[in-house]
């Protein structure tokens, strides 16, 4: 599993990334992120590190100019135009799976084992995979942890892959 997080443009890249390798990605969902997704990426990024990996266009270009204004020891990977276009369509999600790990590889990023310190059992015991305020829930413990807001799966592969402590899991969920 890759250590970083990959950060991706949308949902079709991250489908595609997740068919080249093993790790944790965020979309930023085109130009118009946030300051407050901006915040959430200084976080992981001081947790796990992140990686940029945007489209090798215009728009992926501002992206990655953007994040890296704000986050300046990301790391960088990068696909070329021709790696990277399909039935004239340009992005990350037409990239073939060997192209996506080379340039996870020039990138450096880091292997390690999975993480299995939460499990569903957590988010059930604390209300946050099932029951009228969950989504409500996992969202302020998003907040409280400086990571986001994510669906139930989502949210535990992500407590997991932060390097988030047992401790600190706790000590939000008593805040909430």
């Amino acid at each position: 599993m890759i250590k970083e997080t990959i950060v991706v443009e949308g949902k079709d890249d991250i489908a595609n990334v997740k068919r080249a390798v093993d790790c944790e990605l965020v979309a930023t969902g085109g130009l118009s992120f946030d300051k407050g997704f901006i915040d959430n990426l200084k976080v992981i990024n001081e947790r796990c590190g992140i990686i940029i990996l945007t489209d090798p266009d215009y728009a992926g270009k501002k992206i990655r100019a953007r994040i890296s204004r704000h986050i300046p020891d990301a790391k960088h990977a990068y696909i070329d135009r021709k790696s990277a276009i399909k039935k004239g369509d340009l992005g990350v999600e037409n990239a073939d799976p060997l192209v996506i790990r080379e340039a996870l590889r020039r990138a450096r990023a880091s292997e390690v084992s999975k993480r299995e310190v939460f499990t569903m059992v957590d988010l059930y015991k604390n209300s946050l995979s099932v029951g009228k305020n969950s989504k409500e829930r996992r969202a302020r413990l998003g907040k409280l942890l400086g990571i986001g807001y994510y669906n139930s799966k989502q949210l535990l592969s992500k407590l997991n892959s932060f390097n988030i402590s047992r401790d600190e899991f706790e000590r939000a969920v008593e805040k909430l």
